[in-house]
Protein backbone atom coordinates (compact mmCIF):
# COMPACT_ATOMS: atom_id res chain seq x y z
CA UNK A 1 0.00 0.00 0.00
CA UNK A 2 1.61 3.22 -1.21
CA UNK A 3 0.86 6.12 1.63
CA UNK A 4 -0.28 9.89 0.27
CA UNK A 5 -0.21 10.95 3.01
CA UNK A 6 -0.26 14.57 3.60
CA UNK A 7 2.41 14.63 0.39
CA UNK A 8 0.74 17.13 -2.47
CA UNK A 9 -0.39 15.14 -5.50
CA UNK A 10 -2.27 15.37 -8.20
CA UNK A 11 -5.30 15.64 -7.17
CA UNK A 12 -7.14 15.26 -9.96
CA UNK A 13 -5.75 11.79 -11.20
CA UNK A 14 -6.83 10.73 -7.54
CA UNK A 15 -10.19 11.58 -7.27
CA UNK A 16 -10.42 9.48 -10.95
CA UNK A 17 -8.47 7.26 -9.96
CA UNK A 18 -10.97 6.17 -7.02
CA UNK A 19 -13.90 6.79 -9.22
CA UNK A 20 -12.52 4.19 -11.78
CA UNK A 21 -11.82 1.56 -8.99
CA UNK A 22 -15.37 2.01 -7.36
CA UNK A 23 -16.52 1.54 -10.65
CA UNK A 24 -15.00 -1.31 -11.66
CA UNK A 25 -15.37 -3.45 -8.58
CA UNK A 26 -19.18 -2.25 -8.70
CA UNK A 27 -19.18 -3.76 -12.27
CA UNK A 28 -17.31 -7.07 -11.04
CA UNK A 29 -19.24 -7.60 -8.14
CA UNK A 30 -22.84 -6.52 -9.68
CA UNK A 31 -23.44 -3.80 -7.10
CA UNK A 32 -25.07 -0.37 -7.96
CA UNK A 33 -22.90 2.29 -7.97
CA UNK A 34 -26.36 5.01 -7.77
CA UNK A 35 -26.13 8.45 -8.94
CA UNK A 36 -26.47 9.12 -5.30
CA UNK A 37 -23.87 7.32 -3.68
CA UNK A 38 -21.44 8.20 -6.53
CA UNK A 39 -22.12 11.58 -5.54
CA UNK A 40 -21.03 11.23 -2.21
CA UNK A 41 -18.04 9.60 -3.30
CA UNK A 42 -16.98 12.53 -5.24
CA UNK A 43 -17.70 14.87 -2.58
CA UNK A 44 -15.61 12.91 -0.17
CA UNK A 45 -12.65 12.51 -2.94
CA UNK A 46 -13.25 16.21 -3.78
CA UNK A 47 -12.40 17.39 -0.22
CA UNK A 48 -9.99 15.20 1.01
CA UNK A 49 -10.81 15.71 4.58
CA UNK A 50 -13.03 13.45 6.94
CA UNK A 51 -16.66 14.89 6.53
CA UNK A 52 -19.93 13.91 8.94
CA UNK A 53 -22.96 12.80 7.30
CA UNK A 54 -24.99 16.26 8.05
CA UNK A 55 -21.96 18.50 6.34
CA UNK A 56 -22.32 15.73 3.00
CA UNK A 57 -25.71 16.72 2.84
CA UNK A 58 -25.42 20.26 3.12
CA UNK A 59 -22.90 20.20 0.09
CA UNK A 60 -26.46 18.03 -1.55
CA UNK A 61 -28.88 20.70 -0.63
CA UNK A 62 -26.04 23.32 -1.73
CA UNK A 63 -26.00 21.20 -5.30
CA UNK A 64 -30.01 21.43 -5.54
CA UNK A 65 -30.19 17.84 -4.87
CA UNK A 66 -33.25 16.88 -1.94
CA UNK A 67 -31.45 14.18 -0.21
CA UNK A 68 -32.48 13.58 3.14
CA UNK A 69 -30.52 11.92 6.09
CA UNK A 70 -31.41 8.45 5.60
CA UNK A 71 -30.09 9.06 1.48
CA UNK A 72 -27.26 10.14 2.88
CA UNK A 73 -26.40 7.51 5.45
CA UNK A 74 -27.60 4.50 3.19
CA UNK A 75 -24.76 6.00 0.65
CA UNK A 76 -21.79 5.86 3.42
CA UNK A 77 -23.17 2.52 4.67
CA UNK A 78 -22.51 1.04 1.10
CA UNK A 79 -19.23 3.11 0.64
CA UNK A 80 -17.77 2.26 3.70
CA UNK A 81 -19.60 -1.62 3.43
CA UNK A 82 -17.29 -2.16 0.12
CA UNK A 83 -13.98 -0.31 1.11
CA UNK A 84 -14.94 2.72 -0.74
CA UNK A 85 -14.68 5.49 2.59
CA UNK A 86 -13.73 4.38 6.10
CA UNK A 87 -15.18 5.72 9.21
CA UNK A 88 -13.14 7.95 11.29
CA UNK A 89 -14.43 6.99 14.72
CA UNK A 90 -12.60 9.87 16.68
CA UNK A 91 -14.50 12.47 14.61
CA UNK A 92 -17.60 10.45 13.73
CA UNK A 93 -17.14 11.20 10.10
CA UNK A 94 -15.95 9.73 6.43
CA UNK A 95 -12.98 9.89 4.41
CA UNK A 96 -12.80 8.54 0.98
CA UNK A 97 -10.38 5.31 0.47
CA UNK A 98 -7.14 6.29 -0.63
CA UNK A 99 -6.76 2.74 -1.53
CA UNK A 100 -9.97 1.35 -3.45
CA UNK A 101 -10.08 -1.76 -4.60
CA UNK A 102 -6.87 -2.93 -2.21
CA UNK A 103 -7.45 -5.08 0.68
CA UNK A 104 -6.43 -3.24 3.61
CA UNK A 105 -6.92 -2.13 7.35
CA UNK A 106 -5.58 1.15 7.20
CA UNK A 107 -4.33 3.24 10.72
CA UNK A 108 -5.48 6.70 10.15
CA UNK A 109 -3.66 10.41 10.72
CA UNK A 110 -6.09 13.19 11.76
CA UNK A 111 -4.93 16.50 11.99
CA UNK A 112 -5.68 18.55 15.11
CA UNK A 113 -5.60 21.97 12.60
CA UNK A 114 -7.06 21.99 9.40
CA UNK A 115 -8.90 18.63 9.85
CA UNK A 116 -7.18 16.61 6.80
CA UNK A 117 -6.79 12.58 7.28
CA UNK A 118 -4.00 10.55 5.92
CA UNK A 119 -4.17 6.88 5.81
CA UNK A 120 -0.84 4.99 6.48
CA UNK A 121 -0.67 1.41 6.42
CA UNK A 122 -1.31 -0.72 9.69
CA UNK A 123 -0.09 -3.72 9.47
CA UNK A 124 3.06 -3.65 11.95
CA UNK A 125 0.58 -1.56 14.68
CA UNK A 126 -2.25 -4.26 14.18
CA UNK A 127 0.32 -7.04 14.78
CA UNK A 128 1.78 -5.73 17.95
CA UNK A 129 -1.62 -4.85 19.10
CA UNK A 130 -2.65 -8.57 18.64
CA UNK A 131 0.25 -10.13 19.96
CA UNK A 132 -0.16 -7.43 23.20
CA UNK A 133 -3.79 -8.78 23.39
CA UNK A 134 -2.54 -12.51 23.41
CA UNK A 135 -0.79 -12.28 25.93
CA UNK A 136 -3.65 -11.34 28.21
CA UNK A 137 -5.49 -14.20 26.63
CA UNK A 138 -7.77 -11.47 24.77
CA UNK A 139 -8.95 -12.12 20.93
CA UNK A 140 -9.09 -9.02 18.65
CA UNK A 141 -12.04 -8.68 16.84
CA UNK A 142 -12.30 -5.14 15.70
CA UNK A 143 -9.49 -2.49 16.01
CA UNK A 144 -9.28 0.91 14.50
CA UNK A 145 -6.16 2.81 14.70
CA UNK A 146 -6.27 6.54 14.80
CA UNK A 147 -4.03 9.05 15.80
CA UNK A 148 -4.30 12.49 16.57
CA UNK A 149 -1.82 15.33 15.59
CA UNK A 150 -0.29 17.80 13.33
CA UNK A 151 -0.36 17.68 9.94
CA UNK A 152 3.44 19.11 8.21
CA UNK A 153 1.47 22.30 6.62
CA UNK A 154 -0.03 22.94 10.21
CA UNK A 155 3.07 22.21 11.98
CA UNK A 156 4.69 24.46 9.73
CA UNK A 157 2.53 27.39 9.94
CA UNK A 158 2.94 27.30 14.10
CA UNK A 159 6.61 27.69 13.73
Amino acid sequence: MDTLGFASHDHRHCISQALGAAEETCSAQGLQLTPQRRRVLEILLREHRAMGAYELLDVLRDEGQGAQPPTVYRALDFLVSHGFAHKIERLNAFVACAHPGERHAPAFLICSGCGAVAEMPSRGIAQAVRAAAGELNFEVSRMVIEAEGLCPACREARA
